[in-house]
């Protein structure tokens, strides 16, 4: 006589059915990841940055620009659930370096290197180790650390209404943007991509592209839509060093903390290349003026120039108090409100050529 075997699939909870369906919806993944940022470095050494997670969102794909999908699409970026203290190893040509992540999947490479760099783009590679294993390779990733060519000048410029229109200063009106808008679809102030393209060089064949960085306190969750905005509309590729990651819970504090992290992010850019001159440019919409005043103090050789946007219509009494301080000490300052200013102050300065 046959017999046919007959074998039970495991059911499925409904709490595990809503969660698979909610994964589906929002396009998440279910299992490590790594993600590598570009990193910096000098002569003697090199930082890169990263984080790990157990719940991240895929790479959007699609830029349609309907108010549902581009709020899904802000809503997933902080649907994610950090590994703390997991083991991440970073490859860079032969050498491998090992550290462990912070609570919020944060971690942090930084070495010194003796010899000679042979290139200033160095490809590296992260390594996310599956748990109690030193062999087993749960997620990995690539990137790159860029060695600044030596220039006259180096960039470090805020994000948020400084060249990309946010509202920072009225967190339901940041939020609407960020809900119905995409990384497309957002507008930089007028003139502003000129002024950068011209701080940079990319357009001139005579002069080597002077090193831009992004400090800003948005999160670490809006690196790619960030970086999507940049390549949209052909600003300068450059270094990013945004804010300590948000979960789910908190984004509706988006962009709304830990300004005082700016600036020592700012700091560790300016120790890197303390040969450097540095152009600051920010805007009034918060806490810009202060950190540059700040940094101004702190180093005041290398700063050369502060910029900062006039965001509302009034002159801000704080702004011009900064100002006066900052021109004492030999540092060039501007605060303008349209770009078209900003760069006939440069061509004064020396920063550009006549345009």
């Amino acid at each position: 006589m046959n017999e046919t075997a007959s074998y039970t699939l495991p059911r499925i909870s409904l709490r595990r059915k809503i969660k698979l369906k909610i994964f589906r919806i929002f396009r998440l993944h279910k299992g490590p990841s790594l993600k590598l940022y570009k990193g910096f470095g000098n002569e003697t050494s090199c930082v890169i940055y990263g984080h790990a997670f157990s719940l991240s969102p895929f790479q959007r794909r699609t830029f349609r620009n309907f108010f549902l999908f581009n709020s899904i699409a802000l809503l997933r970026m902080f649907m994610v659930k950090p590994m703390k203290n997991a083991k991440i190893k970073l490859q860079w040509e032969e050498n491998v370096f090992e550290t462990f992540t912070e609570k919020d999947g944060f971690f942090r490479f930084e070495w010194k290197h003796s010899a000679e760099l042979k290139s200033r783009v160095l490809p590296v590679k992260a390594f996310l180790m599956k748990k109690h294993s030193d062999t087993v390779v749960s997620a990995s990733c690539e990137s790159e650390i860029i060695i600044p060519s030596p220039t006259s000048f180096a960039f470090i410029s805020d994000i948020d209404d400084t060249f990309l229109i946010s509202h920072s200063s009225n967190l339901r009106k940041r939020l609407f943007v960020l809900l119905t808008e995409n990384a497309r679809s957002r507008r930089p102030f007028e003139g502003v991509v000129k002024h950068y393209r011209l701080l940079h060089g990319i357009d001139d064949k005579d002069k080597s592209d002077n090193a831009f960085f992004y400090v800003s306190s948005s999160e670490w969750n809006l690196y790619s839509y960030i970086r999507e905005f940049v390549k949209e509309y052909k600003l300068p590729e450059g270094i990013f060093l945004l804010n300590q990651i948000k979960t789910f819970s908190k984004l509706f504090a988006t962009g709304q903390s830990n300004h005082n992290g700016k600036f020592t992010r700012i700091v560790r850019i300016m120790e890197a290349y303390p040969q450097q001159k540095f152009v600051l440019l920010g805007d009034d919409s918060q806490m810009d003026p202060f950190i540059y005043a700040s940094v101004a103090e702190h180093f005041p050789k290398n700063v050369y120039a502060v910029y900062i946007r006039r965001v509302g219509k009034p002159e801000k009494a704080h702004v011009l108090e900064k100002q006066a301080v900052i021109e004492k000490a030999g540092i060039h300052f501007c605060y303008f409100a349209h770009s078209d200013e900003a760069i006939l102050h440069s061509v004064k300065i020396g920063l550009i050529k006549n345009t």
